[in-house]
């Protein structure tokens, strides 16, 4: 698989899927990070977005079935692409490489189902304050955001059009944090946590 796999650096909103296509390849995320979304009419929602280490779209691949989402760079990405054949054929005849497949579509499942409970279960205001004290912990704890990607993209990112995901940030910003043009300072963060920890502890669980 690896002797005709390509290996891609992508910019940001790059396409890499089109929803309805027939798979080519395995994307696999090396480093930066892809969205996985969907458009009907005017309406757009995200689903989920795919960092390293893992692939997307496999249970397209597998099945050799048009892709039911679209891919776009989410930002700056280098991605490993592995035919669709090739990943057929590996399915059919390693035992291992089936077993880690199974895995991927396991996490990938699960990943879904974890972002589909949060745009559906949660309020948009509890869904900035989890995505802030989340990032705040995996960049080192010193509550200064900075998001990857600008605000319309964190809107999408959340799953909010850019009119909620502004009001949103208001909300916040009248006790929890402080927006200082492309960083935002959490100002309290033992309030901001218990706002974010207000509902059940599988919407935060990892694999």
């Amino acid at each position: 698989m690896l002797r005709r796999s390509e290996r891609r650096v992508f910019s940001p909103r790059d396409a890499l899927i089109q929803e309805g296509a027939e798979p080519r390849w395995l994307h696999v995320v090396l480093s930066g990070a892809v969205e996985l979304y969907s458009r009907y009419r005017r309406q757009e929602t995200e689903f989920v977005v795919i960092e390293p280490p893992h692939s997307f779209i496999m249970a397209g691949v597998l099945m050799d079935r048009p892709q039911l989402t679209s891919a776009r760079v989410f930002e700056r990405s280098e991605l490993l692409l592995v035919p669709a054949l090739a990943v057929r054929r590996a399915f059919e005849t390693d035992e291992t490489f089936a077993r880690t497949a199974a895995l991927e579509m396991a996490h990938s499942y699960r990943a879904v189902t974890r972002e589909v409970k949060s745009q559906t279960l949660l309020t948009s205001v509890e869904r900035l304050a989890k995505w802030l004290v989340e990032r705040d912990a995996a960049t080192g704890g010193r509550h200064v955001v900075r998001a990857p990607f600008d605000k319309r993209g964190l809107a999408a990112r959340l799953g909010m059009v850019p009119e909620v995901f502004s009001r949103s940030l208001a909300t916040l910003a009248k006790d929890h944090i402080r927006v200082r043009g492309g960083a935002i300072e959490i100002c309290d963060p033992e309030a901001l946590a218990r706002l974010a920890a207000s509902h059940p502890p599988l919407f935060y669980a990892e694999d």
